[in-house]
């Protein structure tokens, strides 16, 4: 069984390109998340202490994505799916990072999705 929890259309400012002056101008990105957590129990038992709060995931998304600059797409969704396996008990996440009119007037965006899985020791 696979039950995702999932956040569409996160719209936050990130320091995204590979000049300096892209850096700066901190435009919107948008991304997805779908992080894979056993579901039954807070389904079960209508808790929200038993699943993840939508607002966590959020903050960690927002704060990554607004609070280091970033080169690459790449290097973003990889460091959002790094803190979600850190700080949330997660199987799996999968980030999608979508860069809005990266070239004008060609195409809508550019970006990457990226599966990552917690290793086990």
């Amino acid at each position: 069984m696979r039950d995702v929890i999932l956040l569409e259309g996160i719209q936050v400012p990130a320091a995204l390109g590979v000049t300096a002056a892209e850096r700066r101008m901190r435009r919107p990105v948008v991304l997805d998340l779908e992080v894979v957590r056993d579901l039954q129990a807070a389904g079960r038992s209508d808790r929200i202490g038993q699943t993840i709060r939508y607002e966590q995931l959020f903050e960690v998304v927002a704060d990554i994505a607004s609070s280091h600059e970033h080169k690459l797409v790449e290097a973003l969704g990889e460091r959002i799916a790094e803190a979600v396996l850190a700080k949330f008990d997660v199987e799996a996440v999968t980030v999608t990072v979508r860069k809005p009119k990266p070239i004008a007037g060609v195409l809508d965006y550019a970006g990457v999705r990226l599966t990552r899985l917690r290793e086990t020791p």
